[in-house]
Formats: C-alpha cells, sequence, structure tokens
C-alpha cells in the first residue's frame, strides 16, 4: 500500500511538472499565435486600402492619375513587407510547435524512464522484503527449536537432579 501511495506521489510529481512546463511552452504559443492574428487583420486592412485605392480615379475624364497608381503600388508593396513578416513569425511558430512536440516528447520519455526506474526499485526491494521474510521465518523455526531442546534440557537437568536427589535420599535412609 505504500509503495502504491509512493508511486502515486512521484507520477503526481512528474505530471505536475511537466504540465507547468507545457503551460509556459504555450503561453509563449499563444502569445505568437496572437500576434500572428494581429498581423493578418493588418493586411487584411491595408488589403481594404488597396481595393479603395485602385477604384480612386481623381485624374480628368475619371481617369487613374501617375498618383494614384504610385499611392496603389506603395499599399502593395506595403502588403507584400506585411507578407513577408508574416511567413516570418508562421516559421518561428511552426519551429516552436515542433520544439514544444520535440519536448513533450522528451519530457515523456523522462517520466516512463523515471517510472521504469520506480519499478525497478519497488520490485528489487519486494525481493528483498521477501528474503527478510523467509529468513525472520527460519530465524523464528530455529528459535523455537533452540527453545524446545533448551526445555528439554532443561527438564532433563531437573529430572536428573531429581533422581539424584531422591538416590542419595534413599542411601541416607
Amino acid at each position: 500500500m505504500i509503495k502504491r501511495i509512493i508511486l502515486f506521489a512521484l507520477l503526481c510529481f512528474t505530471v505536475v511538472t511537466a504540465f507547468s512546463q507545457v503551460n509556459s511552452d504555450s503561453l509563449a504559443y499563444q502569445l505568437q499565435r496572437k500576434k500572428i492574428n494581429n498581423m493578418l487583420s493588418q493586411r487584411a486592412i491595408k488589403f481594404g486600402q488597396y481595393d479603395q485605392s485602385l477604384s480612386k480615379h481623381t485624374g480628368i475624364f475619371g481617369l487613374q492619375t501617375k498618383k494614384d497608381i504610385r499611392r496603389s503600388n506603395d499599399i502593395l508593396m506595403d502588403i507584400v513587407k506585411t507578407d513577408n513578416d508574416i511567413y516570418k513569425e508562421l516559421k518561428i511558430l511552426l519551429e516552436f510547435s515542433a520544439f514544444q512536440r520535440t519536448q513533450v516528447q522528451s519530457h515523456s520519455k523522462e517520466a516512463e524512464e523515471s517510472n521504469l526506474g520506480f519499478m525497478v526499485t519497488i520490485n528489487k526491494l519486494r525481493v528483498q522484503v521477501d528474503q527478510l521474510k523467509a529468513d525472520a521465518e527460519k530465524q523464528r523455526q530455529l528459535n523455537e527449536k533452540n527453545k524446545l531442546r533448551f526445555s528439554i534440557a532443561v527438564l532433563l537437568i531437573i529430572v536428573l537432579v531429581l533422581l539424584l536427589f531422591v538416590r542419595k535420599r534413599n542411601k541416607n535412609a
């Protein structure tokens, strides 16, 4: 029963340690996701601006001017820069996700090895306890035999002393 309690306590400790590590990692992961989502919303706003700039025609007869086209191109270049930044951040997020997976796997492997070590230790202790119980039983049986021998020897001595005493009394009488 005590062994089970110890094993359960060790298992709980391992799970709490792993969960605290994963929790802090998932916080960083969530922050990275939030950053990417913000960048995507900014990109959507910029694309809306680009769409509006394409529909602006401030020239004569409702035509686009060079200034309108340059403004649209500037917005488009800004969208491309934002896309590049999003790709960089996505790469970081994917690497972080892969790192988390490998970290969880290594924690799992460590916990499994640790639990296996505990199980081996518990089995060794069980064998030792069984051996000690067997030795104690042998010692108890040996003590009982020795008590029996001692009792018989004392009884024989008493009988011999009584016989000698009776014989001496009979000689004297």
